[in-house]
């Protein structure tokens, strides 16, 4: 005799079985972890790899990017000494995210009636004897910690002058 059918996942969640962690995967500090998922997920394009909801934590992840969110006061809060939590959180910081279209995200966005702190803009960049194209936003998440994600134009020979 079967069993009960398997219990259907959410939209945003993938199996991960092996868990390739960067050098460096930013924390988030925030104060709602369902609206943050929610957010990087529904919006931004993320998957679960894991979480602990009763810690209010999740592992997520956008192809090569990764990047955890942590419910302030769940568990431990990593707080600089006098350092205050308030919104906007991150202050003088933004995380730039490589993705392969800017267009969905941004389509995701507007329906959600999300505005951007900087609109979609076209920006060249000298690395060397070349620039590097980015066609590029900038927008604030729930907690006010600000997402550039990007996607390349490619290289260009740099004109001096």
């Amino acid at each position: 005799m079967a069993g009960p059918p398997p219990t259907a996942r959410p939209a945003w969640h993938k199996e991960t079985p092996t868990i390739i962690r960067n050098a460096l995967v930013p924390e988030l500090a925030v104060t709602d972890w369902l609206k943050s998922r929610a957010f990087y997920c529904d919006l931004i394009g993320f998957h679960v790899v894991y979480e602990r909801a009763e810690e209010g934590f999740a592992y997520l992840a956008l192809d090569e990017a990764q990047l955890m969110i942590d419910q302030i006061g769940a568990t431990r809060t990593f707080v600089a000494e006098n350092a205050a939590l308030e919104f906007p959180m991150g202050r003088g910081m933004n995380l730039q995210l490589a993705v392969p279209s800017l267009q969905p995200i941004l389509t995701r966005l507007e329906r959600s009636s999300i505005d951007l702190v900087l609109p979609a803009e076209e920006k060249w960049y000298r690395r060397g004897t070349v620039e590097v194209g980015n066609r590029q936003f900038i927008v604030a998440d729930p907690d006010g910690y600000l997402i550039r994600p990007f996607e390349s134009l490619g290289e260009r020979p740099f004109r001096f002058g």
